[in-house]
């Protein structure tokens, strides 16, 4: 097995799960569809797994009651209730809502990371790591154009 083998193989496995992990969402769409309803940012961290650059989504800086959607397919993800500032510069949670988000291993940049998305359309939103507050010591890093945020009544 030559190093081409093994890039061809990698690229091969990678196209593969994305198809098979796509099918098993229960919103799907076409890439058309995606692209009509995202912008460019928003299409390339929901459906390409990027990142916005830090410090630049106004959700950062949310402080009102109210639950944060999906922006793919509008499933409640997070309580406000569990936002904290983590100083990074995205939105962090330290709990998703029950039966809300999935995750899997993210293995780029040479380190193991887990990365979450939208359990209902697939959508990426950010990835989670152990270095959160109490109770549950995570920290939901999550992309602000993943996600829409809707305000308590009253808040």
């Amino acid at each position: 097995m030559n190093r081409r083998s093994i890039l061809l193989g990698g690229a091969a496995f990678a196209l593969t799960s994305r198809a098979a992990r796509a099918s098993t969402f229960e919103i799907t769409r076409s890439e058309a569809e995606w692209r009509a309803m995202l912008d460019d940012l928003e299409y390339r961290v929901m459906r390409q797994e990027g990142t916005e650059r830090a410090f630049t989504s106004p959700l950062n800086d949310e402080k009102r009651p109210g639950l944060y959607h999906c922006r793919g397919c509008e499933l409640p993800l997070y309580d406000a209730a569990t936002k904290f500032d983590s100083g990074t510069g995205w939105p962090s949670f330290w709990q998703a809502l029950p039966d809300a988000v999935g995750t899997k291993p993210d293995r780029k940049f040479l380190m193991l990371r887990t990365e979450v998305h939208c359990r209902r359309c697939g959508s990426h939103l950010g990835h989670i790591f152990d270095d959160g507050p109490p109770p549950t010591g995570k920290r939901h890093c999550i992309n602000g154009v993943s996600l829409l945020f809707r305000p308590a009544e009253g808040a």
